[in-house]
């Protein structure tokens, strides 16, 4: 079997892939982009639950001991299946001190520093600011509820063209209309313009280095309707790699090669986050939705819209308050999750213990439409450790599509746990008050805590005793492999993290292109977003003078 050369292998196309796949093949680099789901277009994303329609072709749910997470498994990976919503991290985030006792993140990178990166991603997918005549009626009762409390409420930030959305509801399985902003719609096509390669179902097994000082990649051919079946395998070899797996899949690869590369740094596979996620369920009366918020809709119905509009449209931020102390803030928003998983965990409120089945659950979901699912994204204390991994693969699949048994261990510390505490007390108060609804948490006792933001299992930091990344994304001691996924992520955000890991991505491909420089590569930074703009360059390009191939 021949080997093939590239200069750069890129493993995912999320945003980590998606950003430095375009980067590097616009500065003249030959670009193979190998990523484990299939290659979806607009018309594939469908509106239902059945298997092997978009949903569970475009997902991966790994079950841990103790943390299940929930990702993306396509081209455009988390892109595809997020709910857009774009906002920037606190700037209280970048000195958390977390489990560590001490600053997490590498002291090169603050909020501030890091706002050149943000406003190059804003100006690439685009991100707009949503105003009220934007949210969804769901979003638009729980800016009434949190106003009735005393709180504020906040549009979110979105990546989505408003006048294409057709508030179906049904994002996160894929955007029929193209009216959300995935990868696919941006960086992608851009990548593939400048002769970047994608080649999907290509699952990423291992690591091992070429006599030359670069790097073999091995990988098997997954099935397209059944991904515990390999009909193929391969081995490409590149100067530079790129790890953009995810959280859940880039440190089981690093682990799996150890084997072939030598030791990894000791946070490969550790200091694993959830993001402090949690979900909450309200099920409104609907009488009181009319007497207490005066809200109703043109068919006088007041609410039972759980199903109409979009993903998150509305926060509550008053909590992202740096002066509060750490494992005390938190954003609270909006957010539509379909019937399937939310059915199962979500309970009845007032119940002293998960209900699964009976009369009163029976209710609950008759009532389906009358939920308001309330996010929420804490600071935990980063517990997550990854152990041996399975053969193939990151996890041990259990069906055709989406679910697998991952090597993830995941026991939340009081300190996470006071966090999860305080934002429950909070949606109660906000809800509950009047009557308006009935409250309760998600269970965590069938599949764990769970996360749709994986983070931190290869992050960045300045101390290689907690870090696996210096700041400049490459991982210690192996030169030449980059890791440029939420995994990089040091810890908890408190908001959503697509915004801030596409400008770390971001920030990160410049210190790529100059270790491929030095290894020989013809490539060049300082290519404009993918959509033609040159603002954003110019402003980064001020920070990587050096690198750029000229105006």
């Amino acid at each position: 079997m021949s080997t093939e050369k590239t200069d750069v292998v890129i493993v995912g196309s999320g945003f980590g892939g998606a950003i430095a796949a375009y980067h590097l093949a616009a500065g003249g680099a030959k670009v193979v982009v190998l990523e484990r789901g299939p290659w979806l277009q607009s018309n594939e994303f469908e509106h239902d639950f059945l298997l092997g329609s978009s949903y569970t072709r475009a997902f991966d749910f790994v079950v841990g001991d103790g943390m299940s997470v929930l990702g993306g498994n396509c081209v455009g990976g988390g892109s595809v299946v997020y709910f857009a919503a774009m906002p920037r991290a606190p700037r209280f985030v970048f000195e958390r001190h977390g489990s560590i006792g001490r600053r997490m993140w590498p002291a090169s990178i603050d909020r501030s520093s890091l706002d050149p990166w943000y406003d190059k991603v804003a100006e690439a997918l685009p991100v707009s600011q949503q105003d009220w005549n934007d949210v969804s009626y769901s979003g638009g009762l729980w800016a009434a509820a949190c106003h009735h409390a005393g709180r504020t409420a906040n549009p979110a930030p979105v990546a989505i063209d408003n006048g294409k959305c057709t508030n179906c509801n049904w994002m996160m399985g894929g955007c029929r209309f193209d009216a959300k902003r995935s990868l696919l719609t941006n960086y992608l096509p851009a990548a593939l313009a400048h002769g970047a390669r994608i080649r999907p179902l290509h699952e990423v097994q291992q690591l091992s280095r070429t006599e030359d000082g670069g790097y073999r990649v091995s990988y098997n051919v997954v099935d397209e309707e059944d991904y515990r079946e390999h009909t193929g395998r391969g081995v490409i070899e590149a100067k530079i790699v790129v790890l953009a797996a995810g959280a859940g899949a880039t440190p089981v690869i690093l682990q799996r090669s150890e084997a072939t590369l030598g030791a990894m740094p000791h946070a490969v596979g550790r200091y694993f986050s959830g993001n402090g996620e949690r979900l909450n369920t309200a099920v409104l009366d609907e009488d009181k939705v009319r007497e207490v918020l005066g809200l109703s809709r043109e068919d006088g119905i007041p609410y039972e819209a759980n199903q109409i509009g979009k993903g998150p449209t509305v926060a509550n931020w008053d909590k992202l308050d740096g002066s509060l102390p750490e494992y005390s803030r938190y954003s609270l928003e909006q957010l539509y999750f379909p019937p399937g998983l939310g059915t199962i965990l979500a309970q009845v409120p007032g119940g002293a213990d998960p209900t699964w089945f009976g009369a009163e659950k029976k209710e609950l979901l008759k009532r389906w439409r009358s939920w308001l699912t309330i996010f929420l994204m804490t600071e935990d204390d980063n517990e997550g450790v990854f152990g041996p991994p399975p053969p193939t693969g990151n996890a041990f699949r259990i069906s055709q599509q989406m679910l697998g048994r991952g090597p993830l261990s995941y026991e939340p510390t009081a300190n996470t746990k006071h966090g999860w505490a305080l934002a429950d007390a909070d949606v109660k108060d906000i809800m509950e008050r009047d009557g308006l609804a009935k409250v309760a948490p998600w269970t965590n006792d069938v599949v764990g805590a769970y996360t749709v933001h994986p983070l931190a299992s290869c992050r960045i930091g300045d101390d290689p005793a907690t870090s696996a990344l210096g700041d400049n994304h490459e991982l210690r001691d192996h030169p030449g492999i980059f890791v440029t996924d939420g995994s990089s992520v040091p810890g908890a955000l408190t908001v959503n993290p697509a915004m801030t890991i596409a400008a770390l991505a971001e920030r990160a491909v410049p210190g790529i292109v100059k270790a491929a420089r030095e290894r020989g590569v013809d490539v060049s930074y300082g290519a404009p977003s993918p959509d033609g703009a040159t603002s954003g360059r110019r402003a980064t390009l001020r920070l990587v003078p050096s690198l750029s191939a000229g105006e």
